[in-house]
């Protein structure tokens, strides 16, 4: 999710000297992290991420009225989220991460984190 640039220029030599740049650039890109929105809403966990790789953010947002946790049965992470706030967190290691949250036992999950 990077800053798009457009650029037009009259000349072909350029253009393509340009282009050759741009084609590094998004080559380079690929593997930089990605950030990934998961909402807690109706006292549900939203949908996760399928390809979350190590490096990656995923931020939680809490649509409800009432606040929420993001807590590993492994004790790895807790994040805690207010009603109506958000709350990010980078992923750190590898593995599948059963979760939960403190104060409605009938919302869990587990996270499926790549290695880089």
């Amino acid at each position: 999710m990077g800053v798009r640039t457009t650029m037009v220029f009259g000349m072909a030599r350029i253009a393509v000297a340009v282009g050759g740049l741009a084609l590094a650039t998004a080559a380079s890109s690929e593997g930089a992290p990605k950030q990934y929105t998961v909402a807690m809403a109706n006292m549900n966990y939203g949908a996760l991420p399928g390809a979350a790789k190590v490096g990656d953010t995923i931020v939680w947002v809490n649509k409800d009225s009432v606040p929420h946790t993001v807590t590993a049965r492994d004790h790895s992470f807790d994040l805690r989220v207010a009603p109506g706030q958000s709350g990010r967190m980078t992923l750190q290691k590898a593995g599948n991460f059963p979760f939960y949250c403190i104060f409605h036992a009938m919302m869990r999950g587990t996270l499926k984190v790549a290695a880089k």
